[in-house]
């Protein structure tokens, strides 16, 4: 497992699918040095440089947090159910609830739709709420993810940004 990296009142909370077994290892989110998230991160302009996963920390002076959809550290994500996704939504639910962020975002276009029963969601801004904050889906930045290349990911997180700052 690796600890959430949350706080009140974040401008963005990042949900992951979950722990990979790298990530697991060292103990940090998005370990993994195939892992598109950290350069995504910076080219979008949420973070002043490009941040090594040991120093996740720096993110919440950002206002910016971490978690994952399921605690549960797998190989690959195929190797969740479709119970864990929905167990895991309701985790978040009450994680959200207590830390209110202005927006969570999902890193994981499928895990969004298991978990919380939502089978055509589209990439972007949800209609629907999470507690008080709104909801944001994006493609896993997993090296894995073979259908989004790290230009497109950092496209998708400046229209984030943008919809955050403004």
């Amino acid at each position: 497992m690796v600890p959430d990296l949350v706080a009140p009142g974040l401008r963005v909370l990042f949900c992951g699918i979950n722990p990979g077994l790298y990530t697991a290892a060292i103990g940090h989110h998005f370990g993994r040095p195939g892992n598109r998230f950290w350069p995504a991160l910076h080219g979008a302009g949420f973070t002043p440089r490009l941040f090594a996963p040991w120093e996740e920390r720096a993110l919440l002076p950002l206002g910016i947090g971490i978690t994952n959809m399921v605690e549960r550290t797998t190989a690959t994500a195929a190797e969740l159910s479709p119970e864990e996704y929905v167990a895991g939504g309701r985790r978040l639910r009450s994680l959200v609830d207590a830390q209110r962020p202005r927006v969570v975002t999902f890193l994981g276009i499928g895990a969004y739709r298991t978990a919380f029963g939502r089978p055509k969601a589209a990439l972007g801004l949800q209609a629907d709420r999470l507690a008080d904050s709104a909801l944001w889906v994006l493609p896993s930045p997993s090296g894995l993810n073979a259908n989004h290349q790290l230009v497109d990911l950092v496209a998708l997180l400046r229209d984030l940004r943008a919809w955050v700052d403004g």
